[in-house]
């Protein structure tokens, strides 16, 4: 293996102080994946305030519920997050109880494997001998106590052996807007020595494009596929041996930025804006997860919601008998299945509508989005659209 050298003492020796009065342990690492662009949740999130940095269910940001919910497992200090550099100081102040060296920003987007890379290189830069868990940022997980075990348990199984670790949740129905993970149908035995988790381990046999309705509708009736979340769990050995066997171009990025981060915070800024934005675009999945022989999925039996575009919203608010959902006052007539969200925070008033059937509508203070449904992965080219107008006032909008 050709693992990078290790820091001086005094760097390692961080992670590895013993956590007081029983704490977590100090040699485990999260490493959450907080960049995107603002665009499936427009006009409520924006470029430098994209989803995971918004409430819309609560007073916590999707990006402060997920710190929250990992705070038990790992030293706040252990807890990093990656984002793109124009949000950094916005993530900085909505996670004031992290150390602000903890707060790292691409320069470009590079997809998930690069943000993975780094992350390999800030948790080896502090232990070599570290297990870390690389989580997206805006996700809803309602049941935090079974994710809690499920993490915990995903942690300890990558810990002992070269096994890469993904979290797959149980279909609810057949979904067609994720990926599957197929897995083999024969529980893995815990290692030697350990007692039984109670999270069931399997062999992972295939990752799966989104698949049609159809196949979708199979999936979930076979009985051994689960949604592919994008949690991953790993030790660093294992994911720096992984970079080097499927992606040494990757491999040979995280030595660099692996002795950039020993240094501090400056030298690793500098030189990933020098080599950043050369970096390949490639997602972990098909760089690394697809590739791989030694990928055990998790069974992840917990609530779950990716939360992908405003019609999901009403799968997390009360509905009417019409099966509005609404946040802000609404009142209407012969209107049914919207969903409405008032995101004003001044001059407040009720949202009507008469005969609106199937829509969207969001207020903002700035702006107001009135959609169909069926289109709302649209709001893509809408933003795109404005980001290319001349016009100031739209420009302001992005």
């Amino acid at each position: 293996m050709s693992t990078p050298k290790r820091p001086p003492a005094r760097t390692r020796s961080r992670a590895r102080a013993a956590a007081s009065g029983g704490g977590p342990p100090a040699d485990r690492y999260v490493v959450i994946l907080a960049g995107g662009r603002g665009e499936r949740f427009w006009p409520v999130s924006r470029e430098a305030t994209p989803k995971q940095l918004i409430s819309l269910l609560g007073p916590r940001s999707f990006l402060q519920e997920t710190v929250e919910r990992v705070r038990p497992l790992v030293p706040a200090g252990n807890i990093l997050v990656i984002t793109h550099a124009a949000q950094a100081e916005a993530v900085r102040r909505q996670l004031p109880e992290l150390p602000a060296a903890n707060i790292v920003g691409e320069p470009v987007g590079r997809d998930t494997c690069a943000a993975v890379t780094l992350g390999a290189a800030l948790v080896g830069a502090r232990s070599t001998t570290a297990t870390m868990a690389v989580l997206p940022a805006d996700h809803v997980i309602p049941d935090v106590r079974t994710f809690q075990r499920v993490l915990a348990e995903s942690l300890d199984l990558a810990s002992r052996g070269q096994v890469i670790v993904t979290i797959g949740i149980r279909p609810a129905g057949p979904e067609t807007g994720y990926g599957y993970i197929r897995h083999d149908l024969t529980e893995l035995p815990p290692p030697s020595g350990v007692k039984r988790y109670r999270t069931p381990f399997f062999r992972v046999e295939q990752f799966v494009e989104k698949p049609a309705l159809e196949r979708a509708v199979e999936y979930v009736a076979a009985g051994n596929y689960r949604w592919n979340a994008g949690m991953f769990v790993w030790s660093f050995v294992t994911i720096t041996n992984a970079l080097e066997k499927h992606q040494p171009e990757m491999n040979t990025a995280c030595h660099r930025w692996f002795a950039a981060a020993a240094q501090g915070s400056r030298p690793l800024a500098r030189r990933l804006a020098a080599e950043y934005p050369e970096i390949r675009r490639i997602s972990v999945d098909y760089a690394i997860l697809e590739k791989a022989h030694n990928v055990v999925v998790a069974d992840g039996a917990f609530a779950w919601d990716d939360l992908g575009s405003w019609p999901a919203l009403a799968r997390h608010v009360k509905q009417d008998p019409e099966g509005n959902a609404a946040v802000g006052d609404l009142v209407h007539v012969d209107s049914a299945r919207n969903v409405v969200y008032d995101g004003r925070s001044r001059n407040r008033t009720p949202i009507a509508l008469v005969g609106v059937k199937d829509s969207i509508v969001v207020a903002t203070d700035d702006a107001l989005l009135v959609a169909a449904k069926s289109d709302a992965q649209r709001i893509k080219e809408l933003v795109r659209m404005l980001a290319a107008d001349p016009a100031p006032a739209h420009a302001r909008l992005v």
